[in-house]
Parts: C-alpha cells; structure tokens; sequence
C-alpha cells in the first residue's frame, strides 16, 4: 500500500476523434474489452467505453496508453474513492 501512495501519478488524457478513434492515456489495468465494451482502469477511476465494432489498436504498458477504433457511443467514470469532503470527517 506504501508503494502505491509514493508513486507518481501517470497524466491522465482522454482524447476523441470524430467518434471513432479514442486514445485514453493514464491507464493502469485493463479490465475486460470486446467489441462492444471496454472497461479500463484509469488513475481517476474506472472507465467505461461503449460502442460497437470496438478494437484495441495500441497498448503500451510503460506509458499506460491505449487506442481505440470503432463506433464509440459512450464514455462513463465510476469512481469508488470517497470525496475528500468525506475523507476529512472521517480522520
């Protein structure tokens, strides 16, 4: 756990292109994809791409980049960290 607060943070970047070609950066895991969903883990939480005919045209785990091609609908965060409102009463 020590390690992951002292490490630095990869800069997140989400960048669309006439719907059909995403480059996400600041990725750190990726949870499932195929042609129709992708659920990435971010540093500013979970990602989840929906559309269709999606396909993977880059992944690069040093930097934590990742492409997308296809039909892409839509582009939804979750994010089960607690607000820092939150975190600061519960200290």
């Amino acid at each position: 756990m020590a390690d992951e607060k002292n490490r630095p943070k990869t800069p997140h970047h989400v960048i669309l292109e006439d719907r059909n070609f995403l480059t996400v950066s600041g990725v750190s895991d990726i949870d499932s994809f195929n042609e129709e969903t992708a659920v990435l883990f971010t540093e500013l939480g979970e990602l989840t791409i929906r559309g269709s005919d999606l396909h993977m045209n880059k992944l690069n785990v040093d930097t934590g980049e990742v492409t997308i091609e296809g039909d892409i609908h839509t582009l939804v965060y979750t994010d089960d960290r607690p607000k820092k409102l939150f975190a600061r009463l519960f200290q």
